[in-house]
């Protein structure tokens, strides 16, 4: 069953009070400022720099601007030593390795080293590829649908794209048509097309 609600006329009602505790204030003494001489909070860290990762100084407001406006991960490290640090940044500095190649494998009279695959029965499995045969390059729906605006197959290359591209531009454009312009919409498209193929180096 349940219990009546109290009456907010009832001199209980009154009595009830909510008590409000505050979470004590903790008061932290700032660390001093990095910076000789200065006798400021530092309230903001700063890094210490490469192989220090982690570890910071604390400066006060201005000395923490000077710190920034001057601070160089890369000092000292030659353009050989940016340059590697940046590709291995791209993989998060993680070492990574080709998928799929066997490379203990022999290679037969004109056939590529198999790629080895373990199934879920443990049992490998092998498959190879002839080189006298060319496979054709793969291409994402996006690159397909844009090669079909133009008329073409996966198998197009590049100066093939562009002389599609030339050839249909001429014969679209209002002023190869008299100044017509009910192909404009065909046009935009081979355009947008054309474009596109060119961002992914097919054009």
């Amino acid at each position: 069953m349940v219990p009546p609600l109290m009456d907010s006329n009832s001199s209980l009602f009154d009595k009830i009070r909510i008590s409000k505790r505050k979470a004590p204030v903790v008061v932290r003494e700032a660390t001093p400022c990095a910076h000789a001489g200065c006798n400021k909070p530092g309230l903001h860290r700063a890094p210490m720099g490469r192989d220090r990762e982690g570890q910071f100084f604390n400066f006060c407001i201005d000395h923490v601007r000077a710190y920034n406006a001057t601070y160089n991960f890369f000092n000292g490290m030659s353009d050989e030593a940016v340059a590697e640090f940046q590709k291995s940044a791209q993989t998060g500095h993680r070492p990574t390795w080709s998928m799929g190649m066997n490379k203990g494998a022999v290679r037969e009279e004109g056939v590529e080293p198999a790629n080895t695959f373990q199934d879920f029965g443990g049992q490998s499995t092998r498959r190879s590829r002839s080189r006298n045969v060319p496979r054709p390059p793969r291409h994402a729906a996006a690159t397909l649908a844009a090669l079909d605006r133009l008329g073409l197959d996966e198998t197009a290359d590049a100066p093939t794209v562009k002389a599609r591209y030339k050839d249909l531009v001429k014969r679209l454009h209002p002023d190869a048509n008299g100044g017509d312009r009910s192909s404009e919409d065909r046009l935009r498209e081979i355009i947008r097309a054309y474009n596109y193929l060119r961002s992914v180096k097919l054009g």
